[in-house]
């Protein structure tokens, strides 16, 4: 159905989360790859060729056997949303590879801040004063996480600024293309457009990658199908500036990897931090579905 789609923000919610799970995940592998495991150091432009092209192969093997209809695409926004994107997954893995995780992906948080205001201005989204609420609690969580300092604020972190941009316009538009095609639709598209991006980008930087980061650029590839497939039906499911302070729980499970991968015991600060961002996601859950329930007791007959 690529109508009017009912909104369940409650469904939006798990969704989202479920994508800071698995993107926190491709973002260790492309700090791995940046920095040299498994061979030389790849460039970012290889770095987001690999999960354009592994991605493509995925989608088209999936395409091969469910056989979707490509019914009147939008090229135009397509080709918005694959440079934007292009342009975000790169700017990220940038600053992975240059600076810690956790530093980068908070600045690169500031793109609920950007998908807001796109939505205000591009969207005519009504942004209400407890989504702001629930953002700005969401933030604090970020910055207390980033433990800011005279190391964060260096000339790499506008590559993470840069990448926030990116990716909250690239939010927007999927939320616009969400309304009007099939996720499989956009998914093939996409990543089809992305691909011919990223290879004339990475043919400038060629390296050949070893088969262990052949292997990696391919788990990279694979998990982003699921991360965008997931985020086009949460935005789906629910306005942009609902789902999107959701994506600051990508931090929590950065901090559960570190323990995991790496015996990285939280300190008391990454507790606190975390605690924030958890508060400011389940008061605004609790908000939208207050004003849920409310909505639909005014719309059922009397």
């Amino acid at each position: 159905m690529t109508g009017d789609v009912p909104q369940r923000p409650l469904r939006a919610a798990v969704m989202i989360i479920m994508v800071c799970m698995l993107f926190a995940i491709t973002t260790l592998i492309a700090k791995a790859l940046g920095t040299g495991y498994g061979g030389e150091p790849l460039h970012p432009f290889m770095i987001s060729g690999g999960r354009f092209l592994f991605a493509l192969i995925g989608l088209s093997i999936g395409a091969a056997i469910l056989r979707p209809k490509i019914t009147k695409p939008d090229w135009k926004t397509h080709l918005l949303r694959s440079l934007s994107g292009w342009l975000g997954i790169t700017l990220i893995f940038a600053a992975m590879a240059r600076m810690p995780v956790s530093d980068a992906t908070a600045i690169s948080f500031l793109n609920t801040a950007f998908t807001m205001v796109f939505a205000a201005v591009l969207l005519r989204e009504k942004i209400g004063k407890f989504r702001w609420i629930a953002v700005g609690i969401a933030f604090c969580g970020a910055i207390v996480l980033l433990r800011p300092g005279a190391d964060v604020f260096q000339p790499v972190a506008l590559i993470a600024l840069c990448a926030a941009v990116a990716t909250g316009y690239e939010a927007i538009i999927v939320k616009r293309l969400s309304g009007r095609e099939a996720p499989m639709q956009i998914l093939l598209i996409n990543n089809s457009i992305g691909v011919v991006i990223a290879g004339i980008a990475a043919s400038f930087v060629w390296t050949m990658p070893s088969l262990v980061q052949w292997g990696m650029l391919a788990a990279i590839g694979s998990i982003m199908i699921c991360v965008q497939a997931l985020f086009i039906q949460a935005m789906r499911n629910a306005d942009a500036s609902f789902v999107m302070p959701f994506m600051y729980s990508t931090l929590v499970f950065a901090t559960l990897y570190d323990f995991w991968i790496y015996g990285v015991i939280p300190d008391q600060t990454s507790f606190i931090g975390a605690g924030i961002i958890i508060f400011g996601v389940l008061f605004l859950t609790w908000r939208e579905a207050l004003a849920h329930r409310r909505q639909a007791k005014v719309d059922s007959p009397s």
